[in-house]
């Protein structure tokens, strides 16, 4: 659990990383200017540490469910091999995502107007600037995007149905409780996560 919660708090920091301290060196200086070559930096790594949060929550959801469901055998099952295992493909699988992305942007051929409405290069404020046919882009985005969602929200829907189930059998309240409190903190960043990463992203789809 703690291995996970360390790449957890990694991927958090070079998530705000990415974005943050560039929109704040803008705000200092008055000056709102990033060059191309920092525009596609700025994209690959916000994706690749957006992908892999999502990645690192579905793999501590499973944490959870042998924590919970099968606790006698926890540390048989989260070995540390497969713990690395699943971290690493984690990372993988979130770097070569993000790549594809970015060399797909790089493609791209822009217009004149260079002024990104957003406050850093998202992917879809960037796609809006395009001159040229963003049809294979936009499908890579929401065949790739939907499938590692579907993915990891059946993984996160599995986990802890089996998670809430084996707790509704617990026959002390307070067992419940201490096994509730394992989940919580957990529960609690996914619900933070996605529900805010669905509004922004849903609400940029409907806008023109």
């Amino acid at each position: 659990m703690y291995f996970f919660l360390a790449n957890l708090s990694l991927t958090d920091t070079g998530l705000v990383s990415t974005t943050v301290p560039k929109m704040l060196i803008n705000i200092w200086i008055q000056n709102q200017v990033i060059s191309y070559a920092e525009c596609l930096s700025q994209l690959y790594f916000f994706i690749l540490f957006g992908l892999l949060e999502v990645f690192l929550l579905a793999v501590m959801a499973y944490d959870r469910y042998v924590a919970i469901c099968h606790p006698l055998h926890y540390t048989m099952i989260m070995s540390p091999g497969l713990c690395v295992l699943l971290a690493s493909a984690s990372w993988i699988m979130s770097g070569l995502s993000s790549l594809l992305y970015t060399l797909l942007m790089n493609s791209l051929s822009f217009c004149a107007e260079h002024e990104i409405p957003h406050f850093f290069c998202d992917i879809m404020p960037l796609l809006r600037l395009s001159c040229t046919d963003t049809f294979i882009n936009e499908l890579l985005i929401f065949s790739i995007g939907g499938l590692t969602a579907l993915v990891c929200a059946l993984c996160l829907i599995v986990s802890y149905a089996y998670v809430f189930s084996t707790i509704w059998k617990i026959p002390s309240t307070q067992g419940k409780k201490k096994a509730l409190s394992t989940c919580s903190s957990h529960l609690s960043v996914v619900s933070l996560y996605f529900g805010t990463s669905d509004s922004v992203y849903f609400s940029s789809l409907s806008t023109p």
